[in-house]
């Protein structure tokens, strides 16, 4: 499990990127990049992580299902995805 001030972290960027997305593109727009640049850092939406929605893991995260590799292999293992079979041949 991540530590909580990863994770509360992530979501201060995601709500600064919400806050400044419209003007980012108005600037980008009018290509004014020292206006860009007058912005803060964790405006730009580059500066987010994808992070597991279970264990808050950043590392092997699988896009499709928002969870890592761990988290996806034990709630598979239980049946919890629906749509998702151990393969076999």
């Amino acid at each position: 499990m991540a530590k909580s001030s990863w994770i509360a972290r992530n979501e201060r960027k995601k709500r600064t990127v919400a806050k400044y997305a419209d003007l980012r593109h108005k600037l980008k727009a009018e290509k004014d990049y020292i206006g860009l640049t007058m912005l803060p850092r964790d405006a730009s939406p580059t500066r987010l992580v994808n992070r597991c929605a279970h264990s808050g893991r950043r590392r092997a995260f699988i896009r499709r299902f928002r969870l890592s590799r761990i988290s996806f292999r034990e709630l598979a293992s239980h049946g919890m995805l629906p749509g998702v079979t151990k393969s076999s041949w």
